[in-house]
């Protein structure tokens, strides 16, 4: 029996390749190694190194099904979600792949046979595409495939795949199925309706290397294959729409239950249930990955994406939050598949929550921006562009929401200006893909010496020198077939030091990888001059490096102990580890409070102080997993990983090097807590002597402090305590002289009502005092209405209003012109409005404007 299920399908797949030699591997992560890529977006992405030979494979052949995201860069359809029929953010790919193995004739019946008899596709309905010049393809299907030859197509150039305009690239064969003649004219993919013949699978034969002075045939051809999970379903389930095969229909029908609103109702709820079920998959699966809400990068998609169902689920009227009991769906639903959506559920849910709560209340608010936006226009006039765009940039209003709500008032909206906004904001995002698709540096020279030289042989685990051969000399720097400098990986730097050969010397001011597992050593020559083929004496700055030890390895303790104080939804977004500093940043969403950093600081004290060995070894990634080791964010693991046992407690995965003993590390102080986006904290800390060295400068600090006080460091709380009471008897005085001046100069101005209406420049006083001294004129008796102007010591300019509640005016009103005239704004409250601007010179123009408001002569 065919598999049918979406589970069924994931099983069948990797039974299938996995039982022809494949490693059945886990699928990766949505966040990609690769720079050009905001997501994981295709099924190739994790293996592109090996593809490229800038790594090697530690598998001949593969098969994932993998979970990718397209959303953003030139994959940036959002709009279309929930209104088409087959577009998605979050899909799964199934993939087999072949590294230099198998070739043509392997990959084209393998998906013969998976597509009709694993799948139960009746090959009578199955077309084929081949690219125009790929002879030898056509020949398979038809001869080893049994596949019949009018229904092999050749096609163009979108059945030749390349990879970037340089490097691996070749033709591609692709399998359709035919729906059959009510969905469109016969004559197959080539030539038949679009909707009748629908593509599943395609396979991509590796075969070239594209130079920029021709073509040359790569020396182990490789296998790219793809097929979309979703679409196959929708085939085999006899559904025409993504969201009714068995999850997606699943997820529908639980967001019609946390709605309260039923599929079929209207078309517009169903679009947002549609928003809801898709956009769920793709939230919970790219937090579970250790993407955060945020307005950069990847947080910023996300974000979109969680505000965008958010916002259809508000304009529904529902009040309660959705996304949570989405995310539990998701899970519950996917979970038997990927198993870290599970070990992940409950934070997963408590950042969709958050994330939920805010941006309902950011809406709450946009509403109010433009209800006051339309109260304020005349008659005839348009909402501006500019606030159209700040309500869709910022609040999450689409532009077809203000449209309706400005339309059901009788405005309209200045599309022009929010178009232009727009067409600034998609600029900037083609300049930001663009920019990553050229980040990637022609890395084919240092392929190559991988290719011929192999690895360069890291020694700096046990030396700190070490005689080398030089393998090439650079503009980049120097290559060495072994080295002690470590290379700057998982947020440790890398190491400085020298390289001598009799001919020459050089200082190295860093190391980096040139391609993976070959170091780059970046040089500055001291004398003569180092040549290829020479041996040389590479030694590394040691100090530097023991104190980058102790960083790093406190860097583990921290980690360990920010789970324990914290919470286990503390996950490692990014690090430095430096030979001055340590640096951490981990997802959390408040504050550390005092006691939370004490409470850190003693659990990594404690153990350093106990001065255990530590265990830093190497081993399998199934062996590291089962003894619970975590995975560092940005670090790459293959089949082979290192472990450190940091004590009795910190077990993760590293490559860095480390202390012998906990001991080493001296101790341990956190130096700064802050905020570095939302939901992610940063904290900063030194080790070794550097806490001893802290320490005896904050008690010179206190010293000073106490010095100056008059009083012994021992009473230094007690002296600020007392000094600080002093000012705030000396304020409290000050305000009453203060309010007394405000009364006679009250007296002053009220004397200067015109109909009951004071409007002045004062001088000499802050924002604070100008409001006072508004607030008591307009008490004294005969004034109803206060304007006032000053031009305080901070520079700018103020203005405040004050009316009584009687007298017919609007505070807000009087000073609305006059705000603008300065280069500014303001509250509008009725009774009580203050504003502000840069342009003091127009302070007397301003305050002509607010006599005129108020209908009185100058």
């Amino acid at each position: 029996m065919s598999a049918q299920t979406a589970q069924e399908i994931r099983s069948a797949f990797t039974s299938f390749f996995g039982a022809r030699g494949h490693a059945v591997l886990p699928s990766s992560s949505l966040i990609p190694r690769d720079p050009t890529v905001l997501f994981t977006v295709a099924g190739m992405v994790p293996f592109k190194p090996y593809f490229l030979g800038t790594e090697a494979a530690p598998h001949s052949r593969a098969v994932t099904v993998q979970k990718c995201v397209r959303a953003g860069g030139k994959h940036n359809d959002l709009d279309e979600i929930g209104r088409t029929r087959r577009h998605l953010t979050f899909f799964e790919m199934l993939g087999n792949f072949s590294f230099g193995d198998y070739f043509k004739t392997e990959a084209i019946g393998w998906a013969w046979e998976f597509a009709t008899e694993g799948l139960g596709f009746d090959p009578d309905r199955l077309w084929v595409t081949v690219h125009h010049s790929d002879d030898e393809a056509a020949e398979i299907w038809r001869d080893a495939a049994g596949v019949s030859p009018d229904r092999i197509q050749p096609m163009g150039d979108d059945n030749y795949w390349r990879m970037a305009d340089t490097g691996p690239c070749g033709p591609c064969s692709e399998i359709f199925f035919d729906k059959g003649p009510e969905f469109g004219p016969d004559g197959g993919p080539a030539h038949g309706g679009e909707e009748r013949f629908l593509e599943f699978w395609n396979l991509v034969f590796m075969q070239f290397d594209q130079r920029p002075d021709g073509q040359v045939p790569l020396p182990k051809p490789s296998i790219d294959t793809g097929a979309g999970l979703e679409r196959i379903l929708t085939l085999l389930q006899g559904v025409e729409s993504v969201f009714d095969i068995d999850e997606m229909a699943a997820l529908v029908g639980e967001a019609s239950a946390v709605t309260g609103v039923k599929l079929g109702a209207a078309e517009h709820s169903d679009v947002t249930l549609r928003i809801l079920a898709e956009h769920a998959r793709t939230m919970a699966f790219l937090i579970s990955d250790g993407v955060f809400p945020s307005n950069e990068d990847r947080g910023y998609v996300l974000r979109r994406i969680m505000r965008r169902a958010i916002r259809r689920a508000y304009l529904l009227g529902v009040t309660e939050v959705v996304t949570p009991t989405l995310v539990d769906k998701v899970v519950d639903i996917m979970g038997r598949d990927y198993p870290d959506v599970v070990a992940n559920r409950s934070f997963v849910r408590e950042v969709a929550a958050r994330e939920e709560e805010g941006f309902r209340a950011t809406l709450a608010q946009g509403s109010q921006l433009l209800d006051d936006a339309l109260d304020r226009l005349g008659p005839g006039e348009a909402l501006s562009g500019d606030l159209a765009f700040l309500l869709h940039d910022t609040y999450g209003f689409p532009l077809e929401v203000t449209e309706e709500t400005a339309r059901e008032r009788g405005v309209a909206v200045d599309r022009a200006g929010f178009d232009r906004h727009m067409q600034v904001q998609r600029s900037r995002a083609r300049e930001d893909f663009d920019a990553r698709h050229h980040t990637a540096a022609d890395v084919s020279f240092y392929a190559a010496l991988v290719a011929d030289h192999g690895p360069t042989a890291f020694v700096g685990r046990d030396l700190d020198t070490a005689e080398a051969v030089v393998l090439a000399v650079t503009e980049d720097g120097i290559v060495l077939d072994r080295t002690p400098f470590y290379a700057e990986a998982g947020g440790q730097v890398g190491d400085t030091g020298t390289i001598a050969s009799p001919t020459g010397r050089a200082a190295v001011a860093d190391t980096t990888y040139a391609v993976a597992e070959l170091h780059l050593h970046h040089v500055r020559a001291i004398e003569g001059q180092i040549t290829v083929g020479q041996s040389v004496i590479a030694a590394i700055d040691a100090d530097r490096r023991a104190a980058i030890r102790r960083n790093h390895t406190a860097t583990h303790l921290l980690h360990w102990a920010l789970r324990q104080t914290l919470g286990d939804h503390v996950k490692q977004q990014g690090s430095l580890v430096a030979d001055d500093r340590l640096r951490f940043d981990f997802t959390h969403f408040e504050a550390l409070t005092g006691e939370q950093i004490i409470d850190i600081e003693r659990l990594a004290n404690a153990d350093i102080l106990e001065n255990p060995s530590t265990r830093h070894y190497e081993t399998s990634m199934a062996e590291a997993t089962e003894a619970g080791a975590i995975a560092f964010f940005g670090d790459k693991y293959g089949d082979r990983v290192r472990v450190l046992e940091a004590g009795p407690h910190s077990v993760e995965l590293c490559g860095g090097t480390h202390v012998r003993a906990l001991g080493d590390i001296g101790l341990v102080k956190i130096t700064s807590e802050g905020s570095i986006g939302a939901n992610i904290r940063r904290i900063e800390a030194v080790s070794g002597t550097r806490p001893i060295e802290l320490l005896a400068e904050r008690e010179e600090t206190a010293a000073q402090a106490a010095a100056r006080l008059g009083v012994p460091v021992e009473q230094l709380v007690a002296g600020v305590d007392k000094r600080m009471a002093e000012i705030k008897s000396l304020r409290a005085e000050l305000a009453e002289l203060r309010q007394a001046a405000s009364s006679d100069q009250s007296g002053v101005l009220a004397q200067q009502a015109v109909e009951g209406v004071v409007v002045a420049a004062v001088e000499g006083v802050d924002r604070a005092q100008l409001r006072d001294l508004a607030i008591v004129t307009r008490d004294r008796p005969g004034v109803a209405a206060v304007v006032l102007g000053a031009a305080p010591d901070g520079g700018g300019a103020a203005l405040v209003a004050a009316v009584s509640p009687d007298c017919g005016l609007n505070a807000g009103e009087l000073i609305a012109a006059a705000a603008a005239t300065i280069g500014g704004g303001g509250g509008r409250d009725a009774k009580l409005a203050i504003a502000g601007g840069r342009d003091a010179s127009r302070l007397a123009e301003a305050l002509e404007q607010a006599r005129a408001a108020a209908g009185v002569a100058g």
